[in-house]
């Protein structure tokens, strides 16, 4: 069978929102080098990118109470809140750029302005509630957040949650009206489209199945065609594995050291989704809820309004699931083929230290229909069994590590695993990831490309004015940002009504 071979500057492995949004940055930066894309399905922004497989929240957060702890000592830390948002930021001013120079367009079928909501029930939930809305509406980041307990104001914020609760509960929620949905699935094929105008070569229904160094320090690729079954050999001197979950067993096949002790556990997800207009038509707005005792940060349940094709819909969740897959288009034998001599300990340690989690899971997969509605009734008291269905969402794999907090421990967030010499990365693990992703491919971008990145620094000013800079404490800069990023993604006109 003939096959065929090519060389690049730049391989990037699957078509989600990591390498488009790579891809793009490189070819602002460096028109000229080439750029080979190989994904296994047939379109781009398949697999967690897409729409119904993400919970489309733009990670800033706004309303995720994970991302603020509680100290022993009552106070409340908010770091990783501040981190996160700024670099939510970057992602805005990168979009805003794209859009301004006509590179994309129509932001609104990637990005709407949305209200994110913290909601709390029981009176030790909402003194926690308070303190986080103090602490976090000192910031400049956080301005405009407003924190209520009085249910008559709550009843104007989220009418559908507040109809037939009982008078006498302990409830409260914050609201910030500078929070967003975002279609990752529409950013992600928008910026494909784009890359295919700059003659990025794209390849779908590839399946990369193996890699090795050459001599001269390159990455050679034994690349799958999968309609033929034709097996193509590519050479880059620079590889980036975006495949989501199928990320692990591509780092493993790298042979590089930085992937040993890495193991990864799947979770997936299923959402309800309201089929019912009358219902969806009362609720505008993301409202997160806190974290029930031993769940993963990821399934943290919320209430959430979602622009898709431009139709509004309303979804619950998400609900934890087990699969031993690591996509959802992935092998029933992914979790056990990822397991090997150099992470098995790392595996085994994170199994014991895990088995609240494990007993979670099996709890959530164990769920009816029935009990999936008592859930949804602590947000919507009245929801009927009728107006929802399920929808199973992507898979995401949690990845171990061994950290100094001991062997195998598992990891909630997005880790950058690169080789010492730059010349490959490979992105793992799962949320606040593709709300992130121009923040995380800066970095692959500093490590993997420490010679140019200095001479880069002028052109990544221009697309993103903070870069190198801090938000918070530059409140006239973060005040300009926010007002020309919400005028150019028309994030600043108030309720666009949607049928």
């Amino acid at each position: 069978m003939s096959s065929r071979e090519t060389k690049a500057d730049v391989i990037l492995i699957g078509a989600g929102i990591m390498s488009a949004t790579l891809g793009t940055l490189l070819k602002e930066l460096v028109p000229e080098w080439e750029i080979t894309v190989f994904e296994k399905l047939a379109n781009a922004g398949e697999e967690s990118s897409n729409e119904w497989n993400n919970a489309g929240t733009g990670h800033a957060a706004l309303c995720e109470l994970n991302y603020t702890v509680e100290q022993p000592d009552g106070s409340v830390d908010i770091s990783k809140a501040i981190k996160i948002n700024e670099q939510f930021q970057v992602s805005m001013q990168f979009w805003s750029y794209l859009v301004n120079s006509k590179l994309i367009k129509n932001p609104q079928d990637f990005i709407m302005p949305l209200p994110h909501m913290s909601m709390v029930q029981g009176d030790k939930n909402v003194t926690f509630l308070k303190k986080r809305f103090e602490a976090l509406s000192n910031n400049p980041l956080f301005q405009g957040m407003e924190f209520s307990d009085d249910s008559a104001k709550l009843m104007e914020w989220i009418p559908l949650v507040m109809q037939d609760r009982p008078l006498n509960e302990a409830i409260a929620a914050t609201k910030i009206d500078s929070g967003t949905d975002v279609n990752f699935g529409a950013l992600t094929n928008m910026l494909f489209d784009h890359l295919k105008t700059k003659n990025v070569d794209i390849n779908f229904k590839h399946s990369v199945d193996n890699m090795k160094r050459t001599s001269d320090g390159s990455w050679e690729l034994k690349v799958r065609n999968v309609d033929s079954g034709s097996v193509e050999r590519h050479t880059a001197k620079f590889v980036f594995i975006g495949g989501g979950g199928g990320s692990l067993h591509l780092l493993q096949k790298s042979g590089i050291p930085e992937g040993k002790n890495i193991g990864g556990f799947p979770v997936s997800g299923i959402f309800m989704v309201c089929n019912n207009p009358e219902v969806v038509a009362q609720h505008h707005a993301k409202v997160y809820g806190k974290a029930k005792v031993g769940a993963p940060p990821m399934s943290v349940p919320h209430l959430d309004t979602r622009f898709i094709d431009n139709k509004k819909s309303l979804l619950f969740g998400p609900f934890a699931g087990f699969s031993p897959k690591f996509l959802k288009t992935g092998s029933m034998l992914d979790l056990v083929t990822s397991v090997k001599p150099s992470n098995v300990l790392t595996m085994l340690a994170a199994g014991a230290k895990e088995m609240s989690l494990t007993k979670y899971l099996i709890q959530q997969v164990m769920l009816s229909k029935e009990q999936r509605m008592e859930e949804l009734r602590e947000f919507i008291p009245n929801a009927k069994l009728e107006d929802w269905d399920l929808v199973v969402a992507g898979q995401r794999v949690q990845v171990i590590k061994d950290t100094p907090e001991g062997k195998g421990t598992l990891q909630f967030g997005t880790e950058v695993i690169t080789a010492a010499d730059g010349s490959i990365a490979a992105l793992l693990g799962a949320s606040p990831g593709a709300s992130t992703a121009v923040h995380v491919m800066l970095e692959v971008m500093k490590k993997c490309f420490p010679q140019q990145i200095e001479e880069w620094e002028p052109k990544i000013k221009e697309m993103i004015p903070s870069y190198g800079v801090s938000l918070m404490e530059n409140p006239e800069l973060l005040q300009e940002i926010h007002t020309s990023t919400a005028e150019t993604l028309g994030l600043s006109q108030k309720e666009l009504v949607y049928s």
